[in-house]
């Protein structure tokens, strides 16, 4: 018995210690980004600096469980759209386009919403679906214009987030324009993602943030477990070795681009999804959808890891509004997420570089020793 017990422990002991290896870049990053922004804060203000700096590692917290509600509904977008980047990233792409596959996923869901009549139970799932099939359908160009013409996903998809922003834009005007308020129409009572009011109180936190954490399981999954996960790391990593093996590089890259649309896709549905919140039409493309490189970047490119990049993130970003009673302006988390971001980013080269240079070391090795 005392011989499974210390096995066990040993194993948990291996586990953790893997885990704390992993995540090491992101902490080091976030402990880098925290410091310079209490820097700044001294600078600033040097009086307010210390309870300023509370009020931001307090988040939501600060107020109780409508706080916590209020950063759960800021980080489902972000999580589903730094869900979408990982896809791409680990597929050798770089989908840039998620604010306006987001946008065209949020405009079909709100179109839906207002305009179509439907029973409580299933007019918001109608809408969660078809806002995702058309992120995936909007995801899918740049995918299909690199398989097929060479065409830089990363040029063509900024282009489209112009395109799709525009594009919904004229269609609020033209289909769910309320002039009054010059934005879109409410959705229906019946469209509403349902909330999870017993939780959060009044905070318009939903189950969206289930199907978040969902869906990075799912993909997760898909790049563990799957063949088509299989193929599509294989062919970001090695087209040529992946073309050789058998595999489509085309088909890989386009389904790549569409799953990864559908997520951002998603993202949008979920964010418009509740009553109150709704499209513009003025020219912005969404920042969620921006934030989405900052969730993938700081989780590592990993879907488990965005899930919690993107709930840190939110929750900070709910401090920082609550900082500005001791007058530090909200700016002052951008700074800090950009600070992590970028010391994330030197970090994963640094890696790259001397993972190369110890394999080099060890082909040299090998060659003397034959």
């Amino acid at each position: 018995m005392n011989e499974k017990f210390k096995k066990a422990v040993n194993t948990i002991n291996k586990n953790l210690l893997k885990l704390f290896t992993i995540i090491k870049p992101s902490l080091i990053a976030i402990g880098i980004g925290l410091l310079i922004g209490f820097i700044i804060m001294l600078v600033f203000n040097p009086a307010g600096a210390f309870p300023g700096l509370i009020k931001m590692l307090s988040g939501g917290l600060g107020i109780g469980m409508k706080g916590v509600g209020d950063v759960i509904v800021k980080a489902t977008p972000i999580i589903l759209t730094g869900i979408s980047l990982v896809v791409a990233f680990k597929s050798g792409l770089f989908n840039i386009g998620t604010p306006g596959q987001m946008i065209i996923g949020g405009y079909v869901a709100v179109h839906i919403g207002v305009l179509w009549n439907l029973p409580s139970g299933i007019h918001w799932i109608v809408a969660l679906i078809l806002g995702t099939l058309a992120g995936a359908i909007w995801g899918a160009i740049p995918g299909i214009l690199k398989a097929f013409t060479n065409t830089n996903e990363v040029v063509s998809s900024i282009m489209l987030n112009y395109i799709g922003t525009l594009l919904v834009v004229f269609l609020v005007k033209t289909n769910v324009y309320n002039v009054d308020y010059a934005k879109s129409l409410n959705i229906k009572a019946s469209a509403e993602l349902p909330k999870l009011k017993f939780l959060f109180g009044s905070s318009d936190a939903n189950i969206g943030i289930f199907i978040a954490i969902i869906v990075g399981i799912l993909i997760y999954y898909l790049f563990k477990k799957t063949t088509l996960g299989y193929e599509l790391k294989a062919s970001g990593f090695n087209p040529d070795a992946s073309k050789y093996a058998g595999m489509n590089a085309k088909k890989s890259i386009i389904s790549s681009m569409t799953i990864a649309g559908g997520i951002a896709g998603l993202a949008g549905a979920i964010n418009y999804l509740v009553i109150g919140t709704n499209l513009g039409t003025t020219y912005d493309l969404l920042p969620a959808g921006f934030d989405g490189i900052s969730v993938a970047l700081i989780g590592l490119t990993n879907p488990i890891g965005s899930i919690f990049s993107g709930l840190f993130l939110s929750h900070i970003r709910q401090g920082g509004f609550y900082m500005q009673i001791n007058g530090y302006p909200p700016q002052i988390i951008d700074i800090i997420i950009s600070v992590i971001v970028y010391t994330i980013s030197i970090s994963i080269g640094l890696q790259m570089i001397f993972k190369r240079l110890k394999d080099k070391r060890m082909k040299k090795t090998v060659k003397e020793e034959n």
